[in-house]
């Protein structure tokens, strides 16, 4: 028996510390904040000192693993202990050597086949409960970050706009103004302005895809290749690959 944990990461790998900084604002808020969820990175770690995951590859398997807490790609988040396996090490590495034929790099997917799917199926196969709802809500994470966070700023972009233009009226309409003017909202929004002013007060800030991975050969019940970015090498499940 032993401990199956879920470690998960903010999608930090756009390339642009403007984008990634909106994203950790969107999580921020969107978990931290309401706990509706956000753009998230997901690994199980189960036996050893390594976590695995999923993620596109144009060929072989896109299941790999790489030292617990610390995927280079993203930036780790937090850890939620799922439960505890009654499978052993043998069984597991059965599992993970199933699920690598079964998830081939090139049915990557982000809103149907991504990172958190996989690590649902695993947790499943494991007898131990599925992640939690906020991690996987928004399915857009990988390769679809720049994009979501790039549209999600943008409409926190035009809402703030909004927001600054409603708040003129109002002063004026305070001052003793009628607050009709060309670009005062419509009666109908100005009683969710102060609503709209908090939600999004602090929320605009201005401002490496795992590689790829090949099947995993069966060398063995106690044998599973061990996999890490730009890296690969044979090694048992419960040996450190540092």
């Amino acid at each position: 028996m032993t401990e199956v944990t879920l470690h998960i990461y903010d999608v930090t790998n756009s390339g642009s510390e403007k984008t990634n900084n909106t994203i950790m604002n969107i999580n921020k808020i969107f978990k931290d904040g309401i706990g509706l969820g956000g753009i998230f990175h997901s690994a199980v770690q189960v036996y050893g000192e390594d976590e695995w995951s999923f993620g596109f590859c144009e060929h072989g398997s896109g299941v790999f693993s790489c030292p617990s807490k610390r995927n280079p790609m993203y930036t780790y988040r937090e850890s939620i202990v799922l439960g505890t396996t009654n499978f052993s090490i043998s069984k597991v590495n059965q599992i993970l050597r199933e699920l690598s034929r079964e998830w081939p790099g090139g049915s990557y997917d982000l809103l149907a086949k991504n990172c958190n799917h996989f690590c649902d199926e695993l947790c499943e196969k494991l007898g131990v409960p599925k992640l939690p709802g906020w991690v996987n809500r928004f399915a857009n994470a990988g390769d679809a970050a720049m994009e979501v966070a790039g549209n999600t700023a943008e409409r926190f972009r035009q809402a703030k706009t909004e927001i600054v233009s409603a708040s003129k009226v109002a002063y004026r309409f305070l001052l003793g103004g009628n607050g009709s003017t060309p670009e005062s909202p419509s009666s109908s929004n100005r009683g969710s302005s102060r609503f709209q002013a908090t939600w999004f007060k602090n929320l605009v800030t201005p401002g490496a895809k795992p590689s790829t991975s090949s099947d995993i050969e069966d060398n063995g019940d106690s044998v599973l290749l061990q996999q890490q970015p730009e890296q690969r090498s044979d090694l048992p499940v419960g040996q450190s690959s540092r």
